[in-house]
Protein backbone atom coordinates (compact mmCIF):
# COMPACT_ATOMS: atom_id res chain seq x y z
CA UNK A 1 0.00 0.00 0.00
CA UNK A 2 1.56 3.25 -1.09
CA UNK A 3 1.08 6.18 1.25
CA UNK A 4 1.32 9.82 0.25
CA UNK A 5 2.28 12.90 2.23
CA UNK A 6 -1.46 13.55 2.69
CA UNK A 7 -2.15 10.09 4.16
CA UNK A 8 -3.11 10.02 7.83
CA UNK A 9 -1.50 6.86 9.24
CA UNK A 10 -2.36 4.97 12.39
CA UNK A 11 -1.25 1.65 13.82
CA UNK A 12 -3.14 -1.51 13.00
CA UNK A 13 -5.70 -2.05 15.76
CA UNK A 14 -3.90 -5.18 17.03
CA UNK A 15 -0.45 -3.56 17.06
CA UNK A 16 0.94 -1.62 20.00
CA UNK A 17 4.09 0.21 20.97
CA UNK A 18 5.83 -1.04 24.07
CA UNK A 19 9.19 -0.94 25.84
CA UNK A 20 10.86 -4.35 26.04
CA UNK A 21 13.03 -4.45 29.18
CA UNK A 22 14.81 -7.63 28.03
CA UNK A 23 15.99 -5.98 24.82
CA UNK A 24 16.14 -2.55 26.48
CA UNK A 25 14.41 -0.92 23.51
CA UNK A 26 11.03 0.06 22.12
CA UNK A 27 9.16 -2.48 20.04
CA UNK A 28 6.07 -2.66 17.89
CA UNK A 29 4.16 -5.76 18.97
CA UNK A 30 1.52 -7.48 16.89
CA UNK A 31 0.02 -10.99 16.98
CA UNK A 32 2.80 -13.47 16.35
CA UNK A 33 5.43 -10.82 15.71
CA UNK A 34 7.58 -7.96 16.89
CA UNK A 35 9.44 -5.14 15.16
CA UNK A 36 12.48 -3.82 17.02
CA UNK A 37 12.51 -0.03 16.84
CA UNK A 38 15.41 2.35 16.91
CA UNK A 39 14.83 5.80 18.40
CA UNK A 40 13.86 7.28 15.05
CA UNK A 41 11.36 4.53 14.22
CA UNK A 42 9.78 4.89 17.65
CA UNK A 43 9.56 8.68 17.19
CA UNK A 44 7.74 8.22 13.87
CA UNK A 45 5.27 5.71 15.31
CA UNK A 46 4.65 7.82 18.41
CA UNK A 47 3.22 10.45 16.05
CA UNK A 48 1.00 8.01 14.10
CA UNK A 49 -2.17 8.83 15.97
CA UNK A 50 -4.72 8.85 13.15
CA UNK A 51 -4.89 12.67 13.24
CA UNK A 52 -1.55 13.74 11.74
CA UNK A 53 -0.68 13.33 8.08
CA UNK A 54 2.65 11.92 6.93
CA UNK A 55 3.65 15.51 6.07
CA UNK A 56 2.73 16.64 9.61
CA UNK A 57 4.78 13.82 11.15
CA UNK A 58 7.74 14.68 8.93
CA UNK A 59 7.43 18.35 9.86
CA UNK A 60 7.50 17.62 13.61
CA UNK A 61 10.50 15.32 13.23
CA UNK A 62 12.23 17.69 10.82
CA UNK A 63 12.07 20.44 13.43
CA UNK A 64 13.23 18.05 16.15
CA UNK A 65 16.22 16.77 14.16
CA UNK A 66 16.82 19.97 12.16
CA UNK A 67 16.75 18.30 8.74
CA UNK A 68 14.36 17.31 5.96
CA UNK A 69 12.99 13.84 6.74
CA UNK A 70 9.90 13.75 4.50
CA UNK A 71 11.19 11.09 2.11
CA UNK A 72 12.49 8.91 4.95
CA UNK A 73 9.25 9.10 6.95
CA UNK A 74 7.17 8.33 3.85
CA UNK A 75 9.39 5.35 2.96
CA UNK A 76 9.35 3.99 6.54
CA UNK A 77 5.58 4.24 6.90
CA UNK A 78 4.98 2.79 3.44
CA UNK A 79 7.09 -0.23 4.41
CA UNK A 80 5.01 -0.73 7.55
CA UNK A 81 1.81 -0.26 5.52
CA UNK A 82 3.01 -2.97 3.12
CA UNK A 83 3.20 -5.28 6.14
CA UNK A 84 -0.31 -4.14 7.22
CA UNK A 85 1.07 -2.75 10.50
CA UNK A 86 0.06 0.82 9.60
CA UNK A 87 -3.00 1.92 7.67
CA UNK A 88 -4.28 5.24 6.38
Amino acid sequence: MALSLDSVPSLWRLARLQFDPVRNQRVLLYPEGVVLLNDTGAAVLDLCDGRRSVADIASVLGERFNCDVQADVLEYLTGLADQALVHA
